[in-house]
């Protein structure tokens, strides 16, 4: 099936945006000593996608991701998943919003001792429904408004602008001008995308900063002792809590449980068996 000129417009907006990200991002991993994965060909995976398999054994094709140790011949630890989306009309926005939330949720759940940041850049139409309903659930967001990207091509003389009775062949004839501009024309795009959403771009920058760079302020290590009883019933539950003797020294060992609790709220909990699963734990989070 021949792909349509709208869609084929799209694509190229798609791509404007992570031309655009891409650099700031770069800058980012260099300063941090990450590694930015992206599509292309790397010699750790197959194919030239950039894709992370969830626990449940389900695959997420992304536009970024950062990784702590990761090289181009060996994955490393993510700590940020980066989606990209454009969407011309509001009525689509909800549905890539959870599009979105469905590829990356999943992995931060799988690699949740990252606590990775989750992150959406996004542009042109998008109800403040949307947005939130991202936000709520802890994604960082740079949003390119549909008119901020009409103004970008308008640096070069193209309009844009397009809605649902645009002909095809309007739409052509704007994917040909485009076609037509050389790499110096097309980056002045680039450029205006960016100076016109600078502010958000250095906001989304600070919330993967204090993600990445986050410190421990607290480490609360509770060395689990006594037999663990597991009631069916609530009323089992309060039977063993009214009669239990508090008073009593039980010495079998169960368990150490470890909290570390991060400078900007986050917080994890390990709880582990042996004293070596344990040191191993912290280890991960020594620097």
């Amino acid at each position: 099936m021949a792909q349509s000129p709208t869609h084929r417009f799209g694509q190229i907006i798609g791509n404007l945006l992570e031309t655009a990200i891409f650099p700031r991002l770069k800058e980012f991993a260099d300063t941090h000593g990450l590694y930015l994965d992206h599509k292309g060909k790397r010699a750790c995976r197959s194919g030239v996608r950039c894709t992370w398999m969830d626990n449940n054994g389900n695959k997420h094709d992304l536009d970024y991701v950062l990784e702590r140790g990761g090289s181009s011949s060996a994955l490393g630890a993510p700590v940020a998943f980066i989606e990209i989306a454009w969407r011309r009309y509001t009525k689509h926005s909800r549905n890539k919003a959870q599009e979105i939330q469905g590829a990356i949720e999943p992995l931060a759940e799988t690699y949740c001792r990252s606590l990775p940041f989750k992150g959406a850049v996004l542009a042109g139409e998008f109800t403040e429904g949307a947005l939130r309903q991202l936000r709520s659930l802890g994604f960082g967001i740079v949003y390119f408004p549909y008119n901020a990207v009409v103004e970008a091509f308008g640096k070069v003389g193209i309009d844009a602008s397009t809605d649902e009775s645009t002909p095809d062949y309007v739409v052509l004839n704007k994917i040909e001008q485009w076609d037509r501009l050389s790499p110096r024309r097309k980056k002045l795009v680039v450029k205006a995308l960016v100076e016109n959403n600078d502010t958000e771009i250095t906001e989304f920058l600070a919330a993967l900063t204090e993600t990445v760079c986050r410190r421990i302020v607290e480490i609360v290590i509770l060395p689990l002792h006594g037999q663990e009883l597991l009631a069916t019933s609530i009323g089992e539950a309060m039977a063993f809590l009214k009669t239990y003797n508090e008073a009593v020294a039980q010495v079998r060992f169960e368990r150490y449980e470890i909290r570390l609790r991060f400078r900007n709220g986050n917080e994890i909990t390990g709880r582990f068996n042996d004293r070596p699963s344990a040191i191993e734990f912290l280890e991960a989070y020594e620097n």
